[in-house]
């Protein structure tokens, strides 16, 4: 027994600081490590909530300060998740971008990182490139008078001399987050989540964020510390005002074309799956929108698959099929390496269980069975415009469930049940490690069809609001017992 420390120390029972947060029994010490959720001898912050950007709708936050700042000495953090690594996405900028030579702040093109000093041109790029749309990136912006320095997940990636005052805390510019100050010409695509501003102060990144001494993962910290006179925190809690400054500076951005549905759940805490861009075929004619939980095409075939695959535990998520009628939606779940149907008998379609909603409202389905295709089942009805369609998928059992507006039927018509495994809409998915993911494919001769994706974190309004047993996910339908959202911390327990 420590008498400092108040607990009896050993290998399960690791201080969480240099006292003990209490003493547990020996049962609830081995629950926890066997389950990985003793507390880390580090300063865990959980961020609740992000905002979600989208280009397509100019969605940005905007603030103009009544008085100037320190221009030579701030740090600016956040974190990242962006959508798509082409084309020009500003995130935090001041100044005038349009046709002046005083622009400051950083952006991200065609996957590197940008920072600026007083020029809209010349930006000091980073020399690794950021690809990966499933990951969120903590990046801090820091000026120290002499140099601007740009970190990437607690590393400096770039280091640029300047000189004089910036636009960054300048009264008479506007600041400006995901978009150009001053500008319409691009916006941030993705999500943001605790931004942070300090005036006055150059500040490492450990001020943060911390190494997850058991993962070795760079993992938000809370900001400890002042603000400075136009330091700011945006922690996106309150989804009517998503500008709203929780610093006690009061220094509220204006939020422009976002609404409460843009406040999200998919957070560097805990990280939901969204739909990949880069599963998408070369050329192919299909966009993603809305922190790439929308997909839209335009008559041509065209799929992507999640950014989140799993390989064994229960899982569900929800598919609005917006256009149905206008076309048809395939809802599948798929293997790694599946690329994208091109016709019925395509041999792509090996490794696809799934259905698909036949031309017309209250049509039979169509369905593809680890390639098999059956046109039309009569036991089946199709699905209409808005129509939510569930997907439970069993991979420990190889089964998967799909229910219409909350019934679970296989393509017989026999009602389904996924907890007690009774009359699955396909059995036979592989069980032996293979990774599975939710792929989804617009297929039409005709027409604009349209599906959103919910894996727990949707973009369009939930009248109800259902979560898994964890408490995560928020859905139209109830989670079937047993069953979870494909988010982080759910994949850590149960993937």
């Amino acid at each position: 027994m420590n008498q400092d420390n108040g607990g009896i120390i050993g290998k399960i029972n690791t201080p969480t600081t240099s006292v003990a947060s209490g003493v547990w029994t020996l049962q609830d010490q081995f629950e926890a490590q066997t389950s990985s959720i003793w507390p880390l001898a580090f300063p865990q912050t959980t961020i609740a909530n992000a905002c979600r950007f989208n280009d397509g709708s100019s969605d940005s936050l905007t603030k103009s300060f009544g008085s100037a700042g320190n221009r030579a000495i701030w740090t600016w953090s956040a974190w990242l998740k962006f959508s798509t690594t082409s084309g020009f996405h500003p995130i935090f900028t001041a100044g005038n971008w349009s046709s002046g030579s005083t622009a400051t702040g950083v952006i991200l093109y065609a996957g590197q990182f940008y920072s600026y000093w007083n020029a809209p041109s010349g930006g000091t790029a980073t020399s690794g490139k950021y690809r990966d749309t499933s990951a969120w990136y903590h990046v801090v912006l820091q000026a120290n008078t002499s140099t601007l320095k740009l970190y990437i997940n607690s590393e400096e990636q770039t280091s640029k001399s300047i000189s004089g005052d910036g636009e960054i805390n300048n009264s008479s510019s506007e600041q400006g987050l995901g978009k150009y100050s001053n500008a319409t010409s691009a916006y941030f695509d993705g999500y943001m989540a605790e931004v942070v501003f300090v005036d006055g102060q150059a500040l490492d990144p450990t001020s943060f964020g911390a190494f997850n001494p058991v993962t070795n993962i760079w993992e938000p910290r809370g900001y400890a510390g002042t603000y400075g006179t136009n330091g700011f925190r945006l922690d996106f809690a309150d989804s009517s005002a998503l500008g709203n400054d929780v610093s006690g500076n009061d220094n509220d951005f204006t939020a422009n074309n976002l609404t409460s549905i843009d406040q999200a759940s998919d957070t560097c805490s805990n990280n939901f799956a969204t739909m990949n861009p880069l599963t998408i075929v070369a050329g192919a004619s299909l966009t993603l929108s809305d922190g790439n939980l929308a997909l839209n095409g335009d008559g041509t075939d065209a799929g992507a698959k999640s950014t989140f695959g799993v390989s064994s535990g229960k899982w569900y998520w929800e598919i609005k099929a917006n256009k149905a009628s206008s076309g048809s939606d395939r809802l599948l779940v798929a293997t790694e390496n599946v690329r994208q149907i091109t016709s019925a008998t395509d041999s792509n379609s090996q490794g696809i269980w799934g259905i698909q909603s036949r031309s017309g409202t209250g049509a039979t389905l169509n369905s593809y069975t680890n390639g098999t295709f059956s046109n039309g089942n009569s036991g089946s009805t199709g699905f209409n415009d808005n129509t939510i369609i569930g997907v439970a998928l069993d991979v420990d059992n190889g089964k998967i469930y799909f229910h219409k507006d909350g019934t679970y039927t296989d393509l017989s018509g026999n009602t389904g049940d996924p907890v007690n495994g009774t009359n699955p809409t396909f059995t036979g998915l592989p069980t032996d490690g293979t990774v599975l993911l939710p792929y989804v494919e617009n297929r039409t001769a005709s027409g604009t069809p349209s599906a959103s994706l919910n894996f727990g974190s949707p973009f369009y309004t939930i009248s109800s609001g259902n979560a898994d047993a964890n408490g995560f996910g928020n859905f139209e339908y109830a989670v079937p017992s047993g069953y979870f959202s494909l988010c982080t911390k759910n994949l850590a327990e149960f993937g």
